[in-house]
């Protein structure tokens, strides 16, 4: 199972660091991602994490201000959003599959999902 935590209320240009923490073991060709999803939107790639070589992708509205990590030893995924914008806001999902896929940016890849954090980004 996933448990994702962190979210909140964040004025324009502040900073929020989402965690998705995982149970049982995580393979090292496991792929991680974050998706998010806005009222009325489809759900969208904010960006993913081979587990093993600690390989990382992003979508385009958010390369330069989030970052993408894991700490091994916890079992736990992290979601660095620096200079926040108010299209930010969503609810935030991670997600995992066994395996790493070329298709990593794409929902119905993932089979395991967390319960999502609300995002909101106003002043």
């Amino acid at each position: 199972q996933l448990q994702a935590s962190g979210g909140g209320l964040v004025q324009p240009g502040g900073s929020l660091r989402l965690s998705c923490a995982a149970s049982g073991r995580i393979f090292s060709d496991a792929a991680m991602a974050w998706f998010r999803q806005a009222p009325g939107k489809d759900r969208e790639f904010v960006g993913g994490i081979r587990w093993g070589g600690g390989r990382t992708a992003s979508a385009d509205s958010v390369k330069g201000r989030f970052t993408i990590s894991r700490d091994n030893a916890k079992n736990t995924m992290y979601l660095q959003m620096n200079s926040l914008k108010p299209e930010d806001t969503a609810v935030y999902f991670c997600a995992r599959r066994p395996r790493w896929t070329t298709n990593y940016s794409r929902p119905r890849e993932y089979d395991n999902w967390g319960q999502g954090t609300q995002v909101t980004v106003s002043s």
